[in-house]
């Protein structure tokens, strides 16, 4: 069997059960606090072991720090505290030294998430996904589930987990690290 990306779906070559082609999402199953949830593996750039993190004074909440990717300042938000489903700050520094936590980074850049691991990559077939309705989540972040043995799994896009106004305060934070960085470097070596 022949498998073709084409956008966040695979198509399988082969032969077609009944004449037509079945659409496979590939996802990524990721343990936040306990709850298993799925993301779109086309939206994730890059998976990485937990680095150490800068953690500004004014961050909070479930702004876990900054990672250093490249000399420029990255975001990483803790999804399990923005879930509520820890408290910010993982509750201990502890956690936070956790050999297997994960940051995802994500496709378009310029933010990541952090996840207490990223446990597998799965292909979802499109009948077994179903929609969910976007009120039934803050700011339509659940686009749909899908159940995997026992358990259901809430399909998360990355476009949707933070609200405008979230990015906004959160843009600002990023500003504040740049310039923070920036005056570390010789005088003309970083335009900002």
């Amino acid at each position: 069997m022949i498998e073709v990306t084409s956008g966040p779906f695979v198509r399988s070559g082969g032969e077609p059960p009944q004449g037509h082609a079945m659409a496979r999402l590939a996802t990524l199953l990721l343990d936040i606090a306990g709850t298993t949830c799925a993301l779109p593996r086309a939206e994730i750039r890059e998976i990485l072991p937990l680095p150490r993190l800068h953690a500004p004074p004014t961050a909070g909440g479930p702004l876990a720090g900054f990672l250093n990717l490249a000399g420029e300042p990255v975001p990483v938000i803790d999804l399990a505290a923005l879930f509520e489903l820890r408290p910010a700050g993982g509750g201990d520094r502890a956690s936070l030294d956790d050999p297997y936590r994960h940051v995802l980074l994500a496709r378009q850049g310029g933010i990541a998430f952090l996840v207490d691991r990223a446990l597998e990559l799965v292909q979802v077939e499109s009948e077994s996904l179903r929609p969910v309705e976007s009120a039934r989540s803050l700011n339509g972040c659940v686009v749909g589930e899908f159940a995997r043995g026992d358990r259901l799994v809430h399909l998360l896009s990355l476009d949707r987990i933070l609200t405008l106004e979230e990015r906004t305060r959160l843009d600002a934070l990023t500003r504040q690290a740049t310039a923070r960085l920036a005056r570390f470097e010789p005088d003309g070596a970083r335009a900002l």
